[in-house]
């Protein structure tokens, strides 16, 4: 009937205006169900999340296997504030973000704006934190600034995510199988075993997964090298749980796994500028330099042609990917009832974890520059957490202190090597660099043409050294950081009238690091062929002496060859030296970007506070907050981080957040609905980025994210449920961002958006389950996730030379991914018990490609290349449960 609304579509449409956490749960949860109630530990207590004052997301184990969350990275498609992106490695590149604000973790230095906490125990990298979801009772989104409570790093928020516990006096399990397109096969299964009666129990899970890659990598002549972003891990998980009659109760876990892959192939959206010119071709490099597709060379403002590189998912590289990590882990957490009212909990963890990848750094199939295998990273880390929490005052008073400490040392050996193209290629930017009217083939050539005894066009590398071979250069660099933190912290909620509670807390945190980066060998013929035996910054006068030729054969005027060789020597140091020397530590600053040995300190102190205040009126429950965080400041572990006398530290970031919420019950608990408005300040924000030839590091004197979230779930009846989320988060560098003083490269990022920040994302999803008799059951799911534009690289617009060329220089091409929408499936049937169920299920159903990350092509001067999401997948999965 036109115009007239059914009951189902009205609380449809006017939960579009309300916001609640998604509430959908295991099937053996039927009392919880018919409750509407969820149990959270986002305050480090048991609560139902609707009555505490946070904004906060709980996902449980059934809308994790709805929707296909597997992982860490997938939490986005039920989570409408969170989103995550990758760049080259699998472990080592994830960006989490809430909000829109994240930090980019390419460095590993860098530490997560998003914090990670598994059965209470930190995650110091997001890499870290990629084993796959098995046995998981809950995940929980903590939205906004979380450091009262859950300690390090957590200035954007916090994922809290907790595996289930041995159930006592209990035996039973669980077994999943899956089969789907890209030849993606995975088992998980489960079981929980009684050990003595009702006091003690195991409990073992444990997960494989493999997948072929989506991303077709091709070598510079068009030859199938491998399919990239494949995946192949396990992962194995053991638990004791005890609980006696003296209430002390507790569970030790201990987990091991394994991922090895090719990850992650970059796809060139922009063909740079000097690849439309004869110079590859000149060198004997090929047209396009190495690219196995022709890219068109379309304004910067068409995105339709970066679109449609990207739907090819075909990549050129000159080798192999290779990636493999590993790593194990032991969490103890332990309670003991001091009395009736107060606990005494202790949570400790100590793990390891180890990577090893090798890949092609320039992202091209010419052989040019590349990370070797042979290297890798390892990360220990241990933490130790111990709070006393109860009740006072006839439960009016909530009371907690406690203290933490955490220790954790990386070290990272990476191996470098030029490859056999790379004296060509350093021929071709010479060729381009000096190109002019009168010189159209630039100073190498018109040097040959005019006859310069013992000059190769093609390699300039070893005329200028002497006959070195720059293609045989490699170094062997170590970078190591060490770090303690500890904190003393109090969080106390006081029940000021009945349904107005007030909570303050408070936490001294103190970080400390060393850092440290070291050349530990270095072979590079060229370069030292260029420079002065008894030198690291001048060229060798020989050297000078063959510029100079060089430029006097080319024709260039008596008066202008001194402008010219000095040019071209600072050209050749940086392409035949960059990175394979390092000057010792304690070395006056040189005037090129060579790496630089440091081995410094870095420490800071800060209080993290916090105050909320809320009030119950009955179904609704409104509160307002204000929070004061912090992330600790640390190291850029790069092999440019101090070049030229560069500080390799950056700044502690802060936050300053606003937030004020409802949440509600209404019409019999059928819709639960919250509603959060947030304003929140950054000062110096944490930056990482990549320029085309070095990442560099940067503090951001001010960012902002503000907006608001809206998420609810309808009941109509029994058998459907639907959840929508929307969250609108403008994630932005103001104006005045940086003062006239700061860097160029921060200067240009004022007045741009966040990278990987869309301001609107919507989530919608519906599930229905009926019985088919007495015996089977169904259920249909479908969920919708649509967001609006992205920018995907960290800077909007070329940095600028001058700071009068501030927002007139051209905007980066192809930096924007268009807004999309996703759709993902799920139809299965099975026994009405759980004892066996057979699904079919869709991710992407359109199969939208879109990109994660935009980037300066390695060495390619303009060309841009990105890394790509997941295509549409799709597949079968039998479940079984006793």
């Amino acid at each position: 009937m036109r115009g007239k609304l059914t009951p189902f579509a009205a609380g449809l449409l006017a939960s579009s205006f309300m916001v609640a956490p998604a509430f959908a749960q295991d099937a053996d949860e039927a009392d919880e169900i018919n409750d509407n109630v969820i149990i959270v530990t986002a305050t480090k207590r048991a609560q139902d999340v609707q009555e505490i004052p946070l904004a906060v997301t709980a996902v449980s184990p059934a809308q994790l296997e709805a929707q296909g969350v597997v992982n860490v990275q997938d939490i986005g498609s039920v989570a409408s504030s969170f989103s995550s992106s990758q760049a080259q490695n699998s472990n080592g590149t994830v960006v989490l973000r809430i909000r829109g604000i994240g930090t980019t973790s390419n460095n590993i230095g860098f530490e997560s704006a998003v914090g990670i906490f598994v059965d209470g125990a930190y995650q110091s990298r997001p890499g870290v934190a990629l084993s796959e979801f098995v046995d998981v009772e809950r995940v929980e989104v903590l939205r906004g600034p979380q450091g009262t409570l859950f300690g390090r790093n957590t200035s954007a928020g916090a994922l809290n995510i907790t595996n289930k516990r041995p159930e006592l006096g209990v035996f039973g399990g669980f077994a999943n199988a899956t089969y789907g397109n890209y030849d993606h096969m995975s088992v998980q299964a489960g079981i929980n075993v009684p050990l003595a009666g009702d006091t003690v129990a195991a409990r073992v899970s444990g997960a494989y997964r493999k997948r072929d890659g989506f991303v077709t990598v091709l070598d510079k002549n068009g030859n199938f090298l491998e399919d990239s972003n494949n995946v192949d891990q396990f992962l194995v998980r053991g638990q004791i749980g005890w609980e006696t009659d003296s209430g002390f109760r507790g569970r030790i876990v201990g987990d091991y796994s394994k991922a090895d892959g090719s990850c992650c192939a970059a796809v060139e959206v922009y063909r740079s500028p000097i690849e439309g010119t004869p110079l590859f071709s000149l060198v004997g490099l090929g047209a396009r330099g190495g690219m196995a597709h022709e890219v068109p060379a379309t304004t910067p403002f068409d995105n339709r042609a970066a679109q449609a590189a990207v739907d090819r998912r075909t990549a050129t590289a000159s080798r192999l990917h290779p990636s493999s990590s590993k790593q194990w882990g032991v969490v103890a957490e332990m309670e003991y009832p001091l009395g009736d009212n107060a606990d005494v909990i202790y949570i400790g963890s100590y793990r390891q974890y180890d990577n090893q990848e090798s890949y092609d750094s320039a992202f091209s199939g010419l052989d040019l520059f590349n990370v070797l295998p042979g290297g890798g990273t390892e990360i220990d880390t241990m933490t130790h957490e111990l709070r006393v929490q109860g009740e006072a005052m006839d439960g009016r008073l909530n009371w907690m202190i406690g203290g933490y400490y955490s220790d954790e040392d990386i070290t990272q050996e990476v191996n470098f090597g030029l490859g056999a193209d790379y004296p060509a290629f350093a021929a071709a930017l010479f060729a381009a660099g000096t190109a002019s009217a009168t010189r159209p083939a630039g100073l190498f050539y018109a040097a040959a043409a005019n006859g310069l005894t013992g000059l190769n066009p093609a390699d300039p590398l070893r005329y200028l050294s002497g006959g070195a071979n720059a293609a045989v250069s490699t170094s062997t660099v170590l970078y190591e950081q060490k770090s303690k933190s500890w904190s003393v912290f109090t969080n106390n909620t006081f029940e000021i009238t009945d349904g107005l509670e007030f909570t303050v807390g408070l936490r001294y945190s103190d970080e400390s690091k060393d850092g440290r980066f070291d050349q530990l060998a270095s072979n590079n013929p060229a370069c030292l062929g260029f420079l002065s035996p008894t030198s690291s910054t001048n060229p060798n006068p020989a050297g000078l002496t063959r510029l100079g030729a060089v430029a006097a054969a080319a024709g260039v005027p008596t008066a202008a060859i001194p402008a010219t060789v000095s040019a071209l020597a600072g050209t050749s140091f940086v392409l035949s030296c960059f990175p394979f020397v390092a000057p010792a530590i304690g070395t006056n600053a040189i005037p090129f970007p060579l790496p630089r040995e440091f081995d410094d300190t870095f420490s800071d102190k800060e209080l993290i506070y916090t105050g909320k205040i809320g009030y119950d009126f009955g179904d609704v429950n409104a509160y307002a907050s204000f929070t004061h965080g912090f992330k600790s400041g640390g190291f850029n572990l790069d092999i440019t981080a101090a070049a030229g006398g560069a500080d390799p530290r950056f700044a502690s970031e802060e936050v300053d957040a606003y937030e004020v919420g409802v949440k509600g019950r209404f019409l019999d608990d059928a819709v639960t609905a919250n509603l959060a408005l947030f304003y929140q300040e950054f000062a110096n924000f944490q930056v990482l980025e990549f320029t085309g030839s070095q990442f560099t590091t940067f503090n951001v004197p001010k960012a902002i994210s503000k907006g608001f979230e809206l998420e609810s779930q309808i009941r109509p009846d029994r058998r459907v449920t639907v959840d929508l989320g929307l969250t609108y988060a403008d994630a932005y560098y103001p104006d005045d961002c940086a003062p006239d003083t700061a860097l160029l490269t921060v200067r240009n990022l004022c007045g741009a958006q966040h990278t990987n920040a869309p301001k609107l994302v919507t989530i919608m999803g519906a599930t229905f389950r009926d019985d088919i008799g007495s015996d089977l059951s169904f259920f249909l799911n479908g969920q919708v996730r649509a967001e609006s534009d992205r920018r995907t690289s960290t800077q909007p617009r070329v940095v600028p030379t001058t700071a009068a060329a501030l927002g007139t220089t051209a905007l980066l091409p192809f930096d924007v991914q268009d807004g999309n929408v996703k759709i993902n499936l799920r139809a299965g049937i099975g026994d009405a018990d759980d004892a066996w169920g057979i699904e079919a299920w869709v991710t992407n159903l359109t199969n939208e490609v879109t990109r994660g990350i935009t980037f300066s092509t390695t060495l390619r001067s303009g060309s841009r290349s990105a890394f790509t999401q997941e295509p549409r997948m799709y597949g079968v999965t039998l479940r079984g449960k006793f």
